[in-house]
């Protein structure tokens, strides 16, 4: 196995050459927004930072993560 392929193996959020910006950033987004729910401590920085209690922040953060980039762009056909 080359190095990239034993990159990919171990690092799941890597990516491929075929993929495109809005995947990517997608990804990234959605990253994050699983760090915030999963780590407590991110999560109750935010509620007090923004004044809200903590289920509603875990609840505003997973419905982000639907489609934190917006819809995907129109693929155009050749």
């Amino acid at each position: 196995m080359n190095d990239v392929c034993k990159v990919h193996a171990r690092y799941t959020g890597t990516g491929h050459a075929d993929l495109s910006k809005y995947e990517w950033l997608t990804h990234q987004h959605r990253d994050t927004l699983a760090s915030i729910v999963g780590h407590p401590t991110l999560t109750s920085y935010l509620a007090i930072a923004e004044g809200e209690a903590i289920g509603r922040i875990k609840f505003e953060m997973t419905e982000r993560m639907l489609q934190p980039c917006g819809p995907p762009p129109r693929k155009e056909d050749d």
